[in-house]
């Protein structure tokens, strides 16, 4: 949001400088992300005079040029070639000199003197467009007959340097959406030493000159629209706005439309309560009526666009007609235009929820609809709309035709919040003396209406929409105190924190950890994303009023977020991935909603860099199979079990899955080459959930135990198994270990074959056995007959024969 200096002290009567009121908004809870001194006009007018056209001769070559003489205050007139058709003697006009630098757009070009088909030209007479104060090229600008002749342009039409805030507003700062609202808080923070006000423009000059033009108002949605005020103006000409006014929205980078445009906009950033104009000899029946129109009714909007209203939009139409969508955006119709005489000024309040989801359906922001969906003033429409009015019959004329039509069936009140000193005492960690407390209250318009020595009954008006709780208002006191100068105490004090028998935050870290030195990089995504990833439309957790069709669910899967990762960095060369998220998901279980923590592991691309000692190798499943492993292994896990899938399913090619004590612990695989394809990613992806709640709750039930490294010899032994194809090495395994708990120390499979010399459906494990005891050497009687158990079992469990 942009904030004039200059215009900031018309409200409050400082000599602060710029660079000081920006790091006093900045401690105040504004923060002011950059500042910059502006021209309002670009060039500031710089060599531009004011001169009387004293002759005027046809050009003896060019039938659409003539030739003047210009007094501009000099000894001798200067001879300047002007093509413009409307030039003649006596007209006071802007003359840029030999020298001057005037702006187009982002382009210069300098005045100099020249021969235009013959004739001296010694400077040139100005039209409003190419000198930065208008849009209008039909003609050069004729001043009032008033003018100074030699008197510079920029001090005839006011233009001064400025400097432009450019504040990053948070949420829950709608109160600040002005410049008033700006001043409020910078008049508070300097009241602290120096007695400081805010000066608001009166508005007792305002009064109803007839009652000529009244327009009924007629609110059929009170819950969408709790107040609507408005009031009619007749016999006003629509023009260019004066230059003060063009130059103050200039400087917040706003562009001059017509002065009743302007002035509802200048109002806007004055106050923060957005008006709108209506042509009123364009309302049919001379009503206005607020309420919402049929689904898929077609309007035009302002910028000549056709829109589909839902039927949730409120609409503020006449008899036939929407005219406006309330809160968000005028229609093309009943807009103010250069023919309009009179017309219907309205200052509302709108339900924020209400606008929030029109402006979001419609993919529109505007000024207003920032303001009215973050809670704008409902108590303020009279005041601005006086404001705005006074201020049309400044610059455009008119007489107000009408009584104020003010509908506010049920006014909102001023909440109450009792505020104990001694809860301002500990939330902000020193006792600050009474009477400051009382003086940012006041200064922030917070009224006070009980005082005890234990603390106030506090009055919070409206527009402190944030501000409902005690915490609250200690937050407005220590923001306008300091946070800087709330002393550090020598001895700081802390609390033992009891922490359950499951530390999951231990456990997260640990994995975490883990996972960063294994090369992982850890990411962050959104967790609402699209609907259409997914094809069980069911279980999806939808949201009442998305953010747009691409984040209208919650999401399901850490997949689809983690498959966006990989598709922005292959987007920029980076197509060797390895990243882990630990992160929730969402669905719906009938009639309630089930929230899931998992860790979701990404590999995809190069396994390894191509190095001169290193060949290049693509990631594969097996890759990602020793990551989880890995992990297993180090929460004391490694005894999981886990069926291997080979036929895939909506997310994988093929998967694995570890299953402990009944409860999943881990899905990895390959993920579905028709959703790479979805995603347009040329590199395989494997993919790994780790079901973090099973997983912790499995993991802190591990002890670690130390023993003493055996003292004694291991013996190998290996073993040639011919085997179904159906059975896979783990089931061989786990069956081992099972067989002979004491003395087998490792299983490792070292070959397999499948081809010739086999029977069918038949495959060929070589398989390694490490025995080792802790208390003595084995011998090899006792290795034999742990030999000859293990292929019996074998044989009777697997059906496997020796080769």
């Amino acid at each position: 949001m942009k904030i004039s200096y200059s215009w900031l002290k018309n409200y409050i009567k400082t000599d602060i400088k710029p660079e000081e009121v920006a790091q006093l908004l900045t401690d105040t809870g504004l923060e002011v992300e950059g500042f910059e001194k502006i021209q309002t006009v670009k060039g500031g007018l710089e060599g531009l005079v004011i001169g009387e056209v004293l002759t005027k001769t046809k050009h003896p070559d060019a039938d659409r040029l003539n030739v003047t003489t210009v007094n501009v205050g000099g000894q001798d007139p200067l001879q300047i070639v002007c093509g413009a058709a409307n030039v003649a003697v006596g007209q006071k006009v802007v003359v840029a000199t030999v020298g001057t630098i005037l702006y187009n757009g982002e382009e210069s070009f300098q005045i100099k003197k020249s021969k235009i088909r013959g004739e001296v030209s010694e400077g040139m007479i100005c039209a409003e467009d190419e000198i930065g104060l208008g849009n209008s090229h039909d003609g050069i600008m004729v001043l009032n007959a008033d003018a100074k002749i030699g008197s510079l342009a920029k001090e005839y039409f006011k233009i001064e340097d400025d400097f432009v805030f450019e504040i990053g507003l948070t949420p829950n700062r709608t109160d600040a959406t002005s410049h008033i609202g700006v001043a409020r808080d910078l008049a508070a923070a300097l009241n602290l030493k120096n007695p400081t006000t805010i000066v608001r423009q009166s508005v007792d000059a305002f009064k109803v000159d007839n009652t000529n033009l009244t327009i009924a108002v007629d609110v059929l949605d009170a819950e969408r629209c709790p107040r609507y005020t408005g009031i009619t103006l007749s016999g006003i000409e629509v023009k260019d706005s004066p230059d003060w006014l063009k130059n103050k929205l200039l400087a917040i980078g706003l562009k001059p439309i017509n002065n009743i445009v302007d002035v509802t906009n200048f109002v806007l950033h004055e106050t923060g309560q957005p008006l709108h104009a209506f042509d009123a000899d364009k309302i049919a029946g001379k009503k206005v009526i607020v309420k919402t129109v049929a689904d898929q009714t077609v309007f035009t909007t302002l910028d000549d666009k056709e829109r589909k209203l839902s039927a949730n939009d409120l609409m503020i139409c006449n008899n036939n007609e929407p005219m406006c969508i309330a809160g968000v955006f005028g229609g093309a119709k009943s807009g103010v235009n250069n023919s309009t005489k009179n017309i219907f000024l309205e200052s509302a309040y709108f339900n924020p929820v209400s606008v929030r989801k029109t402006a979001k359906f419609h993919g529109l922001n505007t000024d207003a609809s920032f303001r009215y969906e973050r809670g704008a003033d409902p108590n303020i429409t009279v005041y601005a709309l006086k404001r705005a009015i006074l201020l049309m019959q400044e610059v455009a004329g008119g007489k107000v035709s009408s009584e104020i039509i003010d509908v506010y069936p049920k006014p909102i009140q001023d909440f109450n919040v009792e505020l104990a000193y001694s809860t301002c005492d500990k939330l902000i960690g020193e006792k600050l003396d009474r009477a400051i407390i009382k003086k940012i209250l006041l200064s922030l318009e917070i009224k006070i209406v009980n005082e005890t020595a234990e603390g106030l009954m506090l009055q919070i008006p409206p527009f402190k929409a944030d501000v409902q709780r005690d915490v609250d208002v200690v937050e407005e006191v220590l923001r306008v105190f300091g946070y800087n100068n709330i002393k550090l105490p020598d001895l700081m004090s802390s609390a033992l924190v009891y922490r359950p028998s499951v530390d999951k935050d231990k456990i997260i870290n640990t994995l975490s950890d883990l996972l960063v030195s294994q090369g992982f990089n850890e990411i962050l995504s959104n967790s609402l994303t699209k609907s259409s990833y997914y094809q069980e439309k069911d279980s999806l957790v939808k949201l009442l009023n998305p953010l747009s069709s691409e984040l209208d669910v919650m999401r399901q899967t850490l997949l689809f977020n983690g498959l966006e990762t990989i598709v922005y960095n292959q987007n920029r060369k980076s197509p060797n991935i390895k990243f882990f998220e630990i992160g929730k998901t969402y669905t719906k279980q009938s009639d309630k909603f089930v929230e899931n923590s998992f860790v979701g592991i990404f590999i995809s691309g190069n396994y390894a860099q191509e190095n001169w000692n290193v060949n290049k190798a693509a990631t594969n499943f097996f890759h990602l199979k020793g990551y989880v492993q890995t992990i297993l292994e180090k929460f004391g896990l490694a005894e999981a079990n886990f069926l291997f899938n080979q036929e895939s399913d909506s997310l994988f090619n093929y998967a694995l899955n570890y299953q402990l004590n009944d409860k999943e612990l881990v899905k990895l695989g390959k993920v579905s080459t028709k959703i790479q394809k979805q995603f347009d990613i040329t590199n395989e992806v494997f993919y790994a959930q780790i079901n973090l709640d099973n997983f912790i709750k499995l993991a802190s039930k591990t002890k670690i135990q130390y023993k003493e490294i055996s003292k004694y010899p291991s013996v190998r032994r290996d073993l040639a198994l011919l085997i179904d194809k159906q059975i896979n090495y783990h089931q061989l395994e786990q069956l081992a270990y099972k067989q002979e708990k004491r003395l087998l120390k490792q299983v490792n499979l070292f070959d397999v074959y499948e081809g010739k010399n086999l029977e069918e459906g038949k495959k060929s494990y070589a398989v390694s056995f490490v025995f080792q005891d802790d208390e003595k050497t084995l011998t090899d009687v006792q290795i034999d007959k742990t030999m000859e158990r293990l292929i019996q079992v074998f044989n009777t469990e697997l059906g496997a024969k020796l080769r």
